[in-house]
């Protein structure tokens, strides 16, 4: 399995405020209800078309390329399809390895079975920071 980039608190603390000011703004909220800890579509009731819409403006503030559509397929890492999930539901290297990816979220929010179309709901604004980071450090 490929190496998962850890990034320290800091790094997160040094770009929080202006991803929480662009995702407030993409969702129409109040910036004092975007926390750290804020789930994308359960907190901030954001839906998918709304994570086009914030990795686009992601983008242009931080000027980074960044998976648009594809973020699921970018926490999967090296595993292939086959290996990441079974009739629409993660397999358990899968679920391994997002929750690796994804080690912001509380364990037990990974509650098997997951299903694939579930993923996003994991998603969170410290995630977004994150996806940030590791692309401006892919991209130096």
């Amino acid at each position: 399995m490929d190496e998962i980039p850890r990034i320290r608190k800091e790094e997160i603390g040094a770009i929080y405020p202006k991803v929480a000011q662009i995702i407030a703004d993409a969702l129409d909220r109040d910036a004092e209800e975007v926390t750290l800890e804020s789930y994308l579509m359960d907190d901030l009731e954001a839906e998918s078309i709304d994570f086009l819409d914030i990795l686009f403006r992601l983008e242009r503030a931080f000027k980074v390329k960044l998976p648009q559509g594809r973020l699921i397929e970018h926490a999967r890492g090296d595993l292939s399809e086959a290996e990441f999930e079974h009739k629409g539901t993660l397999t358990p290297a899968a679920q391994k390895r997002l929750q690796a990816y994804l080690d912001e979220v509380p364990a037990e929010r990974f509650r098997s079975p997951i299903k694939v179309a579930d993923v996003p709901r994991l998603f969170t604004v410290e995630t977004f920071c994150k996806l940030v980071l590791r692309h401006r450090a892919a991209q130096a």
